[in-house]
């Protein structure tokens, strides 16, 4: 760490939200220190993001062979080598952290240090007894995997997605707790590869926040690749005599036998041992960090960003917060987090992406619901994978509201939505701009269409074209019939 006696910025933190951070205040011409106590990159490219998809991505290969029959070809229904799909995995996130490397950073002007961050004042820290004196800092220590309080869990070694990345073969029985987007991408993926899966969802339907038609197809998906899925249930105990493999029971009397056991049932911050105290940041009683809509903390030189903040956990959300923050401490700007259109994504099979407001919320009375399903996608068609469908809400002008996107690719065509609400376009823009074809994102281009041709059936606009319809028709006729019409080189001719 260079010598320096106030730095401009310090950033304690070294994932999606601390990266951008540092590199965006370095970019201004900052005095910047990146803490981190392990490894730069963060969740996102060591146990969430980057994992997570290639493993789907294997899972999804090894699908796509047994199911080649639907395309009249037949493919050996050999086992999955489940260490080759790690070492795989592996591959993907050695190859990905070179950009988030110490050395990058400091190309990037980023200075960095390791080791335990911990508050002594509102204007100074220590790391592993250094002190480090600040200007301003950002918080951005992110979130960890929560484990639930069931009986008897202690006696079994629980996977989560911080270490599920270590499992050297693949479970043959394998139970998920938790129904919402982690338990679903690697239940089914882990399902596909070969495993046993069994999904225990405490609410009344797994992907609880997305449209329940978009729940119910990823249901019936998960059934098809053999996946059992126990809504409605909690888990009241576990048994373990080797810990790793059990019974898990449920509040019905049910027990189900496990050789490995996934939590997915939620986050929690890494806000402890921080001494928060000493820097006169607050937090709220879940343990979040309390922060208004500029990203400052109680303590007016200090910011966070990230899953710290209870704020949307993605890792995209991360990333903007986290320049928000860095531009508002820097730059003495007033930024607010734009909460409207941040698009999410659950990448099962086929995919759910949304952004913005949900039909199952929109006010019938002032907004409408354009549904085009994906039987009549040509792309769709072709691949034999008409399962989906593309909705967006609109209010009496038809500017776009948000929606949700059902299907393969879904996350590749949510964007274009999310730009849409961002920007508060009209169908019409969307209607009038030209799209290549045939690809996944025709729904929604279709979609746009039949929301512009129904406003045009009706009201002043619909009149007016009505009138120039019969005008048109008029004068055309009148022309056919030889008679002069109009003035001017028209009637000359």
């Amino acid at each position: 760490m260079p010598e320096t006696d106030v730095w401009d910025l310090v950033v304690v933190g070294g994932g999606s939200a601390g990266l951008v951070a540092s590199k965006t205040a370095a970019g201004l011409g900052a005095r910047v220190l990146l803490i981190e106590r392990d490894r730069l990159g963060g969740d996102c490219l060591w146990t969430g993001c980057v994992p997570s998809k290639a493993l789907i991505a294997a899972a999804h290969s090894v699908s796509t062979a047994r199911e080649s029959a639907r395309f009249g070809m037949e493919v050996s229904d050999s086992p999955a080598d489940f260490g080759a799909i790690m070492a795989s995995i592996h591959r993907a996130m050695d190859t990905i952290a070179p950009t988030d490397s110490p050395e990058a950073l400091e190309a990037e002007g980023v200075n960095i240090l390791l080791g335990n961050a911990v508050f002594t004042s509102p204007r100074s820290l220590t790391v592993d007894g250094a002190d480090v004196h600040f200007r301003q800092a950002v918080i951005a220590t992110g979130s960890a995997p929560a484990v639930p309080a069931i009986p008897g869990i202690e006696t079994v070694s629980v996977l989560t997605s911080d270490n599920f990345w270590e499992v050297p073969g693949l479970p043959r029985r394998l139970v998920v707790l938790g129904g919402g987007p982690i338990g679903c991408e690697l239940g089914q993926a882990m399902a596909r590869l070969g495993s046993r899966v069994t999904i225990v969802q405490r609410g009344a339907r797994i992907l609880p926040k997305e449209e329940p038609r978009a729940s119910n197809i990823i249901h019936d998906s998960m059934l098809r690749d053999g996946v059992t899925i126990r809504t409605g249930r909690t888990a009241t105990e576990v048994r373990s005599t080797d810990g790793l493999s059990g019974q898990l029971c449920l509040d019905d009397g049910t027990w189900i036998e496990f050789d490995r056991i996934v939590a997915a049932v939620g986050r929690e911050p890494r806000t402890g041992g921080l001494d928060l105290h000493h820097a006169g940041v607050k937090t709220g009683g879940d343990g979040y960090l309390a922060v208004d809509q500029r990203l400052r903390t109680a303590n007016p030189r200090i910011w966070a960003a990230g899953d710290a903040t209870g704020m949307p956990k993605f890792t995209h959300t991360a990333g903007v917060n986290g320049s928000i923050a860095a531009t508002n401490a820097i730059l003495g700007l007033r930024r607010s987090v734009e909460n409207r259109a941040i698009p999410r994504v659950t990448f099962t099979s086929p995919e759910v992406a949304a952004v913005g407001l949900q039909p199952a919320t929109a006010d019938p009375g002032r907004h409408r619901v354009v549904t085009w399903e994906h039987t009549h996608s040509d792309r769709a068609v072709t691949e034999s994978d008409t399962d989906g469908f593309t909705q967006i809400v609109v209010d009496r002008s038809g500017r776009i509201l948000g929606g949700t996107v059902v299907g393969p690719r879904a996350g590749e065509t949510i964007g274009e939505l999310t730009l849409a609400v961002k920007r508060t376009l009209s169908t019409s823009a969307l209607a009038g701009t030209t799209h290549p074809y045939p690809t996944f994102n025709d729904p929604l281009w279709n979609a746009a269409v039949s929301d512009v041709r129904q406003r045009l059936k009706g009201g002043p606009v619909g009149a007016a074209i009505r009138m120039l319809v019969r005008v048109r028709r008029f004068v055309v006729s009148r022309r056919d019939r030889g008679s002069p019409v109009g003035s001017g080189c028209e009637s000359r001719r």
